[in-house]
This record gives C-alpha cells, structure tokens and sequence, in this order.
C-alpha cells in the first residue's frame, strides 16, 4: 500500500474496498473531541490532522475547511432522524410503533452525544455564519414531522404538545443525565444501559404506551 492511499484514507481491506467512509467519519469524531476539549475556534485543522496521525493534505482531501467538517457532521446526523421519520411513515399506526419510533429516537440522541455536545458548546462560533444558522434550524422541521407521524392528522393541541414533550424529554433525559459534568455526585448512578432504561419509561408514559 502505498504512503498516498494511506494518507488519503482510500486504502482498501481485504475485499478490495474503499476505506474512505471510515476516514471520513474517523476524521469528524476527532474533530468534535477537540471541539469539545478547547472550543470550535480555537482548534485548527492542523491540530486536527495531527491527532490523527495524517498530513493536511490527506485531511483536505476530504474536508477543506472547519466549516466543512462540521456541515458533514450535522448532514449525518440530520440524515438518521431523515430516515427514522421515512421508516415510522411506512409504519402502522400502533402502541408498539410509538414505542419503537422513541426507542430509535433515543439511539439516535445516544449516538449523537458528541454532536449535541459540541453544538452547545459552541452556539455562538456557528451561528456566527448563515450556514450555521441554518444548520441549528433543521431540528425543528424534523421534530415536528416525528410529533406529525405519532399524533396523526388534526391531532388537538394537548396531544400534540403531550408527544412534543415526551420526544424533548429523550433530549434532556439523555444530554443532561450522561454528561458527568453536570452532576457530581447526583444520581448516585448513571450507567448508560440504566439511564437508556428510565428515559424510555418516561417517554412512553408521557406518550402513553
């Protein structure tokens, strides 16, 4: 293999196949944890390809810019909750459905721990840019096709902010309760497995299922 394939991520494995996917995403984790360690700001790509172990030009490859980094981020992210709402459409309307559709929910808020993370960390650097603002203005459609899909049409406005709640309360439960610096010593536990475990008790009581 040479020095260039592996710089720029498109080694293949065994199979022959491109491992450009993984670069990529093993490009964006890195850049949220310095994110996240000093501030979106004041990291730079630089930082960036050295701790990944990479040139930046093997970097540029796949993203020229922060901007770039962070757009591919949220466009990701943005694409999973994308196809939760396409998969609960296709879906009959049930108990068990809710049930699933916050389940998959959660496991896409749990998944995007470091994204939600980063954004709250660094509201002002992205909304500083229109793409940023644009970017933190995406939840919400999204949000309300999920509410749209478990309520049904001309659903009254208590049902609706019932299921609106029970969904936000996936957010809160799950970013305030994982993030140790939020609760020293309070709870005594929060084991990932467990807190996954109450958040979906709560979710479902409020939806009703």
């Amino acid at each position: 293999m040479s020095e260039a394939a592996e710089d720029t991520g498109h080694a293949t494995d065994g199979s022959g196949r491109r491992r450009g996917g993984d670069t990529r995403a093993r490009i964006q984790q890195v850049a949220l944890e310095l994110f996240a360690e000093q501030g979106y700001e004041a990291t730079s790509l630089r930082e960036i390809a050295e701790r990944l172990g990479v040139t930046k030009a093997a970097l540029y490859y796949h993203f020229k810019s922060k901007e770039d980094i962070v757009l591919g981020i949220t466009e990701d992210y943005f694409a999973e909750f994308d196809a939760l709402i396409d998969w609960a459409r296709a879906q009959p309307p049930s108990p068990a459905t809710s049930r699933e559709v916050v389940g998959r929910y959660l496991d896409i808020v749990r998944g995007g721990y470091e994204v939600f993370r980063f954004m709250e960390r660094n509201q002002a650097a992205m909304r500083g840019s229109e793409g940023g603002k644009h970017r933190f203005e995406q939840f919400r459609p999204r949000l309300e096709a999920l509410v749209g899909v478990l309520t049904g049409q001309d659903a009254s406005l208590r049902t609706t902010v019932r299921v609106t709640t029970a969904l936000l309360s996936v957010n809160f439960g799950w970013l305030f309760f994982c993030h140790p610096e939020n609760l020293g010593d309070w709870p005594p536990s929060a084991d990932p497995d467990e807190l996954r475990s109450v958040v979906m008790e709560m979710a479902s009581e409020l939806l009703g299922v």
